[in-house]
């Protein structure tokens, strides 16, 4: 189970490379500055109301498509999709802020990936790093002034929002690590962990710096705390050796398979502002790179999985609010 982002690069010729790097350069340096200047220009947004999802329900669902053809983000409500990003690179992994007010995500405007954050409606796009190492799969610290991140996808950092100060957050997790989240109600951190074979979840303790882990086998990843920090949704194969959503609590225990399609995988779980549902993606192929991934449903009490959004070739990494 990789927890890698894609790092393809576009490729033309020779003429248009030379004419899209100087685009990139000079729309990057707009943004870049400085960690704390705005970008003045919005990007342009695109209401798509004619596509509806196929279940009304409550909230928006940022998430990352190519249906333009490159990775952009999107927002999705009850009546259509707004497109929040528009540009000539890849922008990934959206992450509502705990207030709803705004996104964090990666973009690789300059080749590699760095965290960027903007406003709920596409706007005022700020850098968060600016390195040349890739920093990606941000996530929200409760408190919404810092971000945990994957540095050149092997280990966790935290980045103060306001000082720019980092850190690593488990110096003592020697095996590569990432795709964290935080708990809202107490001090524990959620990643994806290595094992000698595979990958399963684990929990940091922010308070002791203990770490334990959730699963065990090498076929568990990606988990995410429910919005009252009471469950953890995640990813395991052991039951169909593809992918389907599970939960459990925060100590490992009461897991539970909620999604029971041995013909697809179903991967990156986020739960509803209600914890009642859970978005997810789901394909019959096995890699992210490839097939077509749509937005789907999973109620978690009565297990039954609505479909909520489709008909592009790549819809991932929803975020509810």
């Amino acid at each position: 189970m990789k927890i890698s982002m894609n790092r393809q690069r576009r490729v033309g010729g020779t003429r248009l490379l030379a004419v899209s790097i100087a685009l990139i350069l000079a729309a990057f340096a707009a943004c870049s500055q400085n960690a704390g200047e705005a970008k003045d220009a919005a990007p342009q947004k695109t209401e798509r109301g004619d596509m509806k999802p196929d279940f009304p329900f409550r909230g928006k669902i940022i998430f990352q498509s190519d249906m333009d053809g490159d990775s952009e983000i999107y927002a999705l409500t009850k009546d259509g999709v707004q497109k929040l990003t528009d540009n000539t690179w890849s922008d990934e992994y959206p992450r509502w802020s705990p207030d709803g007010t705004r996104i964090a995500f990666t973009a690789n405007p300059r080749g590699n990936f760095d965290i960027f954050i903007m406003s709920e409606d596409g706007s005022i796009i700020r850098p968060v790093t600016d390195s040349p190492a890739d920093e990606t799969e941000p996530a929200w610290f409760p408190d919404g002034n810092a971000l945990a991140f994957t540095r050149d996808d092997n280990a966790l950092w935290k980045i103060d929002l306001k000082t720019k100060e980092t850190s690593r957050i488990i110096p003592g997790f020697s095996r590569t690590h990432g795709l964290s989240d935080l708990s809202p109600a107490a001090a524990l951190l959620a990643f994806t962990g290595h094992r000698l074979l595979g990958w399963d979840v684990f929990v940091h303790d922010l308070e002791s710096g203990r770490s334990a882990a959730l699963t065990a086998g090498g076929k568990s990843c990606r988990p995410h705390f429910s919005k009252d920090g009471r469950k953890i949704a995640f990813v395991s194969s052991k039951a169909d050796g593809k992918g389907d959503i599970w939960t459990m609590n925060p100590d490992g225990s009461e897991k539970t398979r909620l999604t029971e399609r041995d013909e697809t995988s179903d991967y990156y779980p986020a739960w509803s502002p209600d914890g009642k549902y859970i978005v997810f993606c789901s394909s019959v192929e096995h890699s992210y790179k490839k097939g077509r991934w749509s937005l789907f449903l999973v109620n978690v009490e009565s297990k039954k999985v609505i479909p909520l959004f489709s008909g592009f070739e790549r819809s991932l990494f929803p975020d509810w609010h």
